[in-house]
């Protein structure tokens, strides 16, 4: 599949406009230092929808990663088969102005907006890299695909970072969402200094806003993860390495 960009209406421009203001302003202040820098070395804009081709070429020489353009949520061995070869899927599709909200499932905005810019990052993409790794060890073990789903959702989609000091949003799942941005770093939210066992059985749920959030201290604790993630897999699920 490819991006056709002419197929974009008067409305895709507006709803990305839209989104990206409303998104940076918040973001100014609570997203992570490190997300702010890739999206400024992407060179995202309010007035105009990012072209794939030339986000790619900008990830290829940064990190060697691009995006690859999906139709929607796809099978998880089509997921860890991308992550596993330095590609992320992204949808093209964008939101309509009345549902600016809330989506069932992730569009265009949420995919790249909020997950390429730390697609910049070495120690991010190897952390990515090795869950999708793993998730091709276990494709087909459900209890396995589940536990790495929490770890992704708990990072990549809900994840907080303290830098300075300070807690910054890294999560897509927060920095494309203009209410979950505010109640992550609110008192009403529970947070947690990371703890990958207690992620590990930790439920979660996709309609409302989160319960709790984990809090890393840098993104090279995150590709810290994976051995220790896949030294427990092995474990639990009795795997054997060739």
């Amino acid at each position: 599949m490819q991006q056709d960009y002419e197929r974009y209406e008067v409305e895709d421009f507006e709803v990305w406009q839209l989104l990206f203001i409303r998104q940076v302003q918040q973001l100014q202040k609570s997203a992570s230092v490190t997300y702010l820098e890739g999206l400024k070395t992407i060179d995202f804009r309010a007035d105009k929808i990012p072209r794939f081709k030339k986000v790619n070429e900008k990830l290829q020489a940064l990190t060697q990663w691009e995006l690859v353009v999906v139709p929607g949520l796809i099978p998880d061995r089509t997921f860890f088969e991308l992550l596993s070869n330095q590609k992320f899927p992204a949808t093209t599709w964008l939101r309509k102005k009345s549902s600016l909200d809330y989506l069932e499932e992730p569009d265009m905005f949420h995919d790249v907006f909020a997950h390429v810019p730390l697609l910049t990052d070495v120690f991010f993409v190897k952390f990515l890299l090795g869950l999708g790794q793993l998730g091709l060890t276990y494709f087909n073990n459900a209890a396995a695909v589940e536990l790495l789903t929490r770890i992704y959702w708990f990072t990549v989609e809900f994840g907080l970072i303290r830098e300075q000091r300070q807690l910054k949003i890294y999560g897509a799942g927060i920095l494309s969402s203009l209410g979950e941005t505010a109640h992550c770093l609110s008192e009403e939210a529970t947070r947690f200094e990371f703890d990958l066992e207690r992620i590990m059985h930790l439920d979660f749920r996709k309609d409302v806003f989160q319960e709790c959030y984990f809090i890393i201290s840098s993104y090279e604790q995150l590709y810290d993860v994976i051995p220790v993630l896949t030294r427990k897999m092995n474990l639990l699920f009795f795997y054997k390495a060739n």
